[in-house]
């Protein structure tokens, strides 16, 4: 029997139910910090390497998110998508990878793609298989939903990071690098991460721009730097590192597809929580 992970945030960061999860996903398309409009899935066109995307529950960030999955939607279907997030609960191993069966959301079964899932602790110097780590994390939880909804027959590589320094993201670049290239594996990659956290809305904003200048310019060593000197909490640098490490491999470049807060969101601006989504392309 296949093990199966359940969804362990349904009913609090998105909805429980199956039609409401739905209609939550479409307005998170039609508000207005969405894009505006519902996706429409394309023929596959291999137009990106990755994204960037927040986590936080679709009434804060998910019209920032829709603005990713608009994107991908355009592109087609991948053979896998590996999403990577931070560990917020302090479970696990320092880089885990979950192995093999099938992840549940209200839309249905996930199955996880257990061949690109072996791949990435085979190139890897510090990924394991580790479910711990990954049993009450909502970073990676909340794509899957917003991946369902556009895709039938989807398959994920769940990817928790809790060591987040430059060398593990350049370890899961190279690992990913590795497939794209030596493998020849149909991949989006998909870095999970909010911006900085619980602090006045311009004081964030300008935090956060800081950051995003770093993401655009592909500045890995840049992005932790800034990060720690200006006391930036960014939750995902090391999934997001990875992600520029990529795209600088293979001679990407970056787009800034949307950057607001929660305090965009509700009107309340003095505790805010900033997103960004954004898309490394294609050379």
């Amino acid at each position: 029997m296949a093990l199966k992970r359940q969804a362990s945030h349904a009913g609090s960061f998105y909805p429980l139910n199956k039609d409401e999860l739905i209609k939550s996903i479409e307005n998170s398309y039609l508000h207005k910090l969405g894009p505006g409009n519902l996706p429409k899935v394309g023929e596959r066109k291999r137009q990106s390497i990755g994204y960037m995307v927040p986590h936080a529950g679709y009434i804060y960030s998910g019209p920032i998110a829709a603005h990713s999955y608009f994107n991908i939607a355009a592109e087609g279907k991948p053979k896998v998508f590996v999403i990577a997030g931070p560990n917020h609960t302090g479970l696990g191993e320092n880089a885990s990878i979950w192995k093999e069966g099938l992840w549940e959301t209200p839309l249905g079964d996930v199955e996880i793609d257990s061949e690109i899932s072996k791949l990435i602790v085979s190139y890897s110097k510090y990924f394991s298989f580790d479910e711990e780590a990954h049993l009450y994390e909502h970073s990676v939880e909340v794509q899957i939903p917003f991946l369902q909804q556009l895709f039938e027959n989807v398959k994920i590589v769940p990817v928790v990071i809790k060591l987040q320094n430059e060398e593990v993201s350049l370890d899961l670049a190279n690992a990913l690098y590795k497939i794209i290239t030596e493998n020849g594996v149909d991949l989006i990659y998909i870095a999970s991460s909010d911006m900085n956290h619980y602090e006045p809305y311009d004081v964030t904003y300008k935090k956060d721009e800081m950051a995003l200048k770093k993401i655009e310019e592909l500045d890995t060593n840049g992005l932790f730097k800034v990060l720690d000197e200006n006391n930036i909490t960014m939750c995902g640098p090391g999934p997001v590192g990875a992600l520029l490490y990529l795209g600088k491999k293979m001679n990407s470049k970056v787009q800034i597809l949307k950057h607001a807060t929660s305090g965009d969101i509700t009107g309340e601006k003095d505790w805010v929580v900033g997103y960004a989504a954004a898309k490394v392309i294609n050379s």
